[in-house]
């Protein structure tokens, strides 16, 4: 399953997103049974009203709620999610050349998803995921933006959830971004 997390205000870029994905034979969809085939799933979450407070440091998700986020706002939807998703995708706006805030704050938020005990990965220490399903990242930006850059970051923050990163679009770049989603 893909789920696609748009920050912004802008629909358009989903429903660009949308179109694209059903031309590509995707579904909204669990299983497709009228013909016995499984199509691959996306869902898309609406996010630019909704209250998605930046993360407070405060180790809750990790010692106190294993899992489970202390800040009570729009983001419990959407973490609950994520532990099913084959893919993320986040569409944000920028500011002063990256994500702005509410971008930002999903990526920061994805915490509880891990756990605090840590193990080296070649030369690096990476958290142990808490949940067997790996979810890797994708990000479309609307705005200006140091697009290398960007690139970099998703991939990091990709590799601290042992996934990987299936590249930084510009909302002009929807087509480019579709064929790399499952």
């Amino acid at each position: 399953m893909i789920l696609i997390v748009n920050t912004t205000t802008d629909r358009t870029i989903t429903e660009n997103l949308h179109a694209e994905l059903m031309k590509k034979g995707f579904s909204e969809a669990r299983t497709d049974e009228s013909d016995g085939k499984k199509k691959e799933t996306y869902e898309i979450v609406e996010a630019g009203e909704r209250k998605i407070s930046p993360c407070i440091g405060c180790n809750f998700c990790w010692l106190k709620t294993p899992g489970i986020c202390s800040i009570k706002d729009d983001y419990e939807e959407i973490l609950k999610k994520m532990i099913h998703a084959d893919q993320l995708w986040v569409i944000s706006e920028t500011a002063l050349g990256f994500l702005d805030h509410k971008g930002k704050n999903i990526y920061d938020r994805i915490l509880p998803l891990a756990t605090m005990h840590l193990h080296f990965k070649g030369k690096q220490m990476r958290h142990y995921r808490r949940y067997k399903q790996k979810t890797d990242f994708g990000l479309i930006f609307s705005g200006d933006a140091e697009k290398d850059y960007l690139e970099k970051w998703n991939g990091r923050a990709a590799l601290n959830f042992e996934a990987k990163s299936l590249g930084v679009f510009s909302k002009d770049e929807i087509k480019e971004a579709v064929t790399c989603m499952l």
